[in-house]
């Protein structure tokens, strides 16, 4: 079986599409699509059979391409939440659950998160290569010229009452930005397209820490050009007037690595969405506005917010941590270890064992003791010797080590999704640039199976029953 190849690998069947210029510029390079090879998988269905394309990515993975079934057979696939349904090829993001492997454009997540930048990281994401010294100078420019906001978007702020949700406050900015610049929508154009990436990524902190602020009644905070992007998040975050806020360099690098560590993750819940709606020829503002309303859901990026709650609710019991841990083993409690296991991964979460020693790193550097960092610690310890966690394969994911790191750097609950869709939105501008340059663009259309009534007739209302 040979493989289908994608962007960036030797040996490439390749579909070229100009981008605005011979030279390989942010925003410039062309998009290679995979071309399924001549092996076939055959289902059959009642007493006929058809023959499906094999696909094969990069890695090894393989899929049975679908995409005429319905037109041949007049059958469709069922699967229930997309658990084994392949949307789309991409040449983002690639995740092994089994061995616990996750790479950005074949970057290992170890290396990222420990070598590069935030800033840097997001380059290869959205463009697909690391930038030169020169390109990566130009793009951080960028985002020192985009970081404020139009004055009149402090109108908009005024119409939310004080205690809004800092997403539902992100979601609509985010969207009346894309108002303010209309003409830097094209993805086909680099300029216009990379300065609207980096517009979304600079101001999306600015919206983020200006929400806050709302929230505790305490003015902006400008952002100082000459901090870079981490540290200037801090100080919009957390700089009074009055008292400028210096952050400690073990509290940056922590951060820095939360936001790699969150900037994307291959085809979750809001990734999927923006891909969903950007299939629509949606901008790319609308799409990672919708991409930050379906983060919201507690299922998703509310996670690190479930581990908080849960350690709150242990606190206020007066329970001890190995109580807790033999209610969560015991089946017949329904209680959950908030924190542990992820769907995807199978192994420990690569993310999680990098965040585990910034965290240590953190709390050790402030000092501080907090009785609810305490017991995190005591359930992680207590759960990593369990041998019910270890068969099962529970281990802290990344969610279990950012709350708490989050907590401690004084960075409020609410605030906690934000932080995600801060982190994840160098992946949605790269999903929603994949999904726009694609050359045979189709809009996402998911079929059903419909189990509703069959026909019936209409019943006037004085002859149904009172």
């Amino acid at each position: 079986m040979m493989p289908c190849r994608v962007m960036g690998m030797p040996g490439l069947i390749r579909r070229r599409r100009p981008r605005g210029g011979a030279d390989r510029t942010p925003g410039s390079s062309f998009c290679e699509v995979p071309i399924a090879m001549p092996d076939k998988a055959t289902l059959t269905i009642g007493d006929k059979s058809y023959e499906l394309p094999v696909v094969v990515g990069t890695e090894g993975e393989v899929g049975v391409d679908i995409s005429n079934l319905r037109n041949q057979s007049g059958a469709i696939t069922l699967d229930d939440g997309y658990a084994n349904t392949g949307s789309c090829c991409s040449a983002i993001t690639f995740i092994d659950g089994d061995q616990g492997i996750l790479r950005y454009r074949g970057y290992p997540i170890e290396q990222l998160a420990i070598r590069s930048t935030f800033v840097e990281t997001a380059y290869l994401l959205i463009f697909g290569e690391l930038p030169s010294r020169t390109q990566h100078a130009e793009f951080r420019a960028l985002l020192s010229q985009h970081e404020y906001l139009h004055e009149d978007m402090r109108h908009h702020f005024e119409g939310f009452p004080p205690n809004a949700h800092p997403m539902a406050i992100l979601s609509a900015m985010i969207n009346a930005m894309g108002c303010y610049q209309p003409a830097l929508l094209n993805p086909d154009d680099p300029e216009h397209f990379t300065d609207a990436a980096a517009r979304i990524m600079s101001k999306v902190r600015t919206i983020a820490a200006a929400s806050y602020k709302k929230s505790i009644g305490e003015p902006w905070m400008y952002p100082r050009p000459e901090l870079q992007y981490v540290p200037n998040f801090l100080h919009m975050m957390f700089s009074k007037p009055n008292r400028p806020y210096e952050p400690d360099p073990d509290v940056v690098s922590a951060l820095r690595m939360i936001l790699i560590l969150h900037a994307d993750h291959e085809q979750n819940c809001s990734t999927s969405t923006v891909r969903m709606v950007g299939s629509a020829q949606a901008n790319l503002y609308a799409s990672v506005a919708a991409g930050v309303c379906a983060l919201w859901g507690p299922l998703h990026g509310g996670a690190n917010q479930a581990v908080i709650n849960m350690l709150s609710s242990i606190l206020a019991s007066g329970e001890t941590a190995s109580a807790f841990i033999a209610k969560v083993k015991d089946k017949t409690s329904k209680i959950r270890l908030m924190g542990f296991g992820h769907r995807v991964y199978r192994n420990y979460d690569p993310r999680a064992k990098i965040l585990k020693e910034a965290c240590d790193k953190v709390l050790a550097k402030l000092g501080i003791h907090d009785p609810m960092l305490d017991l995190a610690k005591q359930l992680e310890e207590t759960a990593l010797r369990d041998e019910y966690f270890i068969q099962r394969k529970l281990y802290p994911n990344v969610d279990f080590y950012s709350g708490i790191i989050m907590r401690a750097m004084g960075i409020p609950v609410p605030m906690f999704p934000v932080m995600f869709a801060i982190g994840r939105m160098p992946g949605w501008i790269a999903h929603w640039r994949e999904v726009a340059l694609s050359p045979n663009p189709r809009i996402y259309r998911p079929r059903q199976i419909y189990v509703g009534p069959t026909k019936r007739d209409y019943v006037p209302a004085d002859q149904r029953p009172l």
